[in-house]
């Protein structure tokens, strides 16, 4: 066990998007949980299925809106986050988020993305004037949410050589920029590089016991792996139109790499 002492113990949520309970996803949820906790940590776990999250956004996220009014999402949800009158559910969420040191979202990659009910939690809960917005900080810099770590476990059904640079499926950096950069990293928190097991859908005893030791090798380092060094919006390599100046990219980057700085 991890010897924690009292000033580095933190207090990590881990959502997981996973509708069987036996699933592999589950079954990493359940290892990191132990393990964290197990160094001294608390945890908090939001089973998106077990709770029955629902995903949609609609008019029942804010009690206060009334039919007559038009829907404008953006408006009513930061009225309703600054008056403290959003449904119990959503606010529920972001006290877990304001009370963590750090995030883990655990699941299995469907159709290029997250599932349907963890991107649900993400419109739903990232509401405007929590997440961004003029009463927070600035997002890619301070953010609402800075001096949180934010860490993707991923499960791939596919192999590892698929998601490369010649990939016909992509680099997994690019995946999940949508994730990295403009979730985490928009709202301030520190993105780690992600953690995914490929070949996901047989996965032996001796191999889960291989995953798991090198899952935990991560969970160790989760307050001091250095993260993706994304550019901070103040930074000054940005101009008014957020668009990033020539010739400040690495050498040689070219397409969403170029928002990466160079690491020393």
């Amino acid at each position: 066990m991890t010897d924690t002492t009292p000033q580095q113990r933190k207090k990590i949520l881990i959502v997981t998007a996973h509708p069987e309970s036996r699933s592999l996803n589950a079954a990493l949820a359940a290892f990191a949980a132990g393990k964290l906790r197990a160094a001294g940590h608390e945890v908090r776990l939001s089973d998106l299925y077990g709770m029955k999250w629902k995903a949609a956004v609609d008019a029942d996220d804010f009690p206060d809106h009334t039919a007559d009014r038009r829907l404008d999402v953006l408006a009513v949800s930061g009225q309703a986050t600054l008056a403290g009158r959003l449904s119990p559910d959503i606010a529920g969420e972001q006290e877990k988020l304001r009370w963590s040191d750090a995030v883990i979202l655990q699941f299995p990659m469907w159709w290029f993305s997250v599932p349907a009910i963890l991107k649900g939690w993400i419109d739903r809960v990232f509401t405007y004037e929590f997440a961004h917005g003029p009463s927070v900080p600035p997002p890619y810099s301070e953010g609402a949410l800075a001096g949180r770590r934010a860490l993707v476990a991923v499960t791939i059904g596919a192999r590892e050589s698929a998601f490369s640079d010649r990939g016909i499926h992509g680099r997994l950096a690019d995946l999940l920029y949508p994730l990295q950069h403009g979730l985490f990293w928009f709202t301030g928190m520190a993105p780690l590089e992600p953690f995914a097991v490929y070949d996901s859908i047989d996965v032996s005893k001796d191999r889960f016991t291989a995953v798991t030791q090198e899952y935990g090798r991560r969970l160790d380092r989760l307050f001091t792996d250095e993260p993706v060094p994304f550019r901070s919006l103040v930074g000054g390599g940005y101009d008014r139109d957020m668009r990033l100046l020539p010739g400040v990219e690495a050498p040689g980057a070219t397409g969403l790499d170029i928002h990466v700085r160079p690491r020393d």
